[in-house]
């Protein structure tokens, strides 16, 4: 008996020696030691000026007070009364002159532009440029003491599931400078949108990134970061729906950049024309306005209801009537998706087209002019 109890004291002093052990394990021995457990490094910088930034226990609040004075709230005037607010950031300051990315939405139609910073300060802007289909534009505004220009980063680095947040307005005035924190949801995501403000039909396709950081309304144009406070996105758009929930998305900061540049310059984006008016099939199908040939069974692509003069299509073998299934062997689900497949080329390109007229499948080639947007 007096053995057995002291088999078991010693089992007791085993079992609190091994647990001891793994919990000194499991929350960092070497971390107690160097009383370093609650700090680590943000994730690798991916441009070349990026300061890495320390995530704590407290959050990410190193990285916010680096970019907090570069993001700005902005007033969208019409007939001298705010008609809509967004957000923009800072993204260079070059002499007197900052300059600030936003979305195109959230100035378009817009009689005067001003800007909010930080410190309460309202700006009036200038809008250099901007284009629907990128939905970027740039404002620029005169340099005042305390604005900072972020860093823009890289997109494609990112891994699902990184920390991301975004410094905005939404709801307007009230709330500016609010911070959300999410993570990278998702890559490469293919959204439908209207670039006219028409929301019962989509005419383009946007790739984006997805958050399930807060967006509202506001957030608009403001910048998605990394834990470094690194742009990888420009917030674009949220999905709102009853049932669905923290679903935003971002405009992937890599596409941006190939087309910043022209914008800044205030010029117009050049897009490929492939010169023929557009239906889309279903459309057609359900409509008595129309009398296409359309086989009952084909539920996607797009009829050529016209085809301008002087174009690469007037060249070809398209004719009024044809259906459009395929760009470069690509899948035409409507104009939206054409659309995005065409957009991935220049004037000048060769592509082929794939239709069918009178049930029957062909082929042909089309040379691409150009078009201002």
């Amino acid at each position: 008996m007096k053995a057995e109890r002291i088999k078991e004291a010693v089992l007791i002093i085993v079992s609190f020696v091994i647990g001891g052990a793994l919990t000194f394990v499991v929350i960092g021995g070497d971390d107690l030691i160097s009383n370093n457990a609650t700090t680590s490094s943000g994730l690798t910088c991916s441009s070349a000026n990026c300061t890495k930034v320390v995530v704590d226990e407290s959050g990410i609040s190193e990285a916010v007070s680096k970019v907090y004075d570069g993001v700005l709230m902005i007033r969208n005037y019409q007939n001298n009364e705010v008609a809509a607010t967004g957000t923009g950031f800072v993204y260079k300051i070059e002499g007197d002159y900052a300059y600030v990315m936003t979305n195109q939405h959230v100035v378009e139609g817009a009689n005067k532009i001003t800007l909010i910073t930080s410190n309460d300060e309202e700006i009036e802007g200038e809008v250099l440029g901007g284009d629907s289909y990128v939905d970027i534009a740039v404002i620029k505004i005169k340099k005042t003491d305390g604005l900072v220009a972020l860093q823009l980063g890289n997109s494609e680095n990112a891994k699902l599931g990184d920390l991301v947040f975004t410094v905005g307005s939404p709801l307007g005035y009230e709330y500016r400078g609010s911070v959300s924190t999410g993570h990278l949801a998702g890559k490469d995501r293919l959204v439908s949108v209207s670039t006219d403000g028409n929301t019962n039909s989509s005419d383009w396709v946007m790739k984006v990134l997805q958050t399930d950081a807060a967006i509202n309304p506001g957030n608009s144009g403001g910048p998605l970061m990394n834990t470094n406070g690194e742009v990888i996105g420009v917030i674009s758009m949220k999905l709102v729906q009853t049932e669905v929930e923290g679903m935003g998305f971002a405009i992937p900061i890599e596409y941006i950049n190939s087309k910043i540049e022209t914008l800044e310059k205030g010029e117009s984006i050049e897009w490929p024309l492939l010169g023929v008016s557009m239906l889309n099939v279903n459309d057609a199908k359900n409509s008595f306005r129309y009398n296409f040939d359309i086989p009952n069974d084909l539920d996607y692509g797009v009829v050529v209801a016209g085809i301008e003069s002087g174009s690469g299509a007037a060249s070809s073998d398209l004719k009024e009537g044809d259906i459009i299934t395929k760009l470069n062997g690509e899948k035409v689900q409507d104009s939206a998706y054409l659309r995005y497949e065409l957009y991935k080329y220049s004037a000048g390109d060769t592509i082929e087209i794939t239709y069918i007229r009178n049930g029957k499948e062909y082929a042909t080639k089309v040379v691409l002019s150009s078009s201002k947007s």
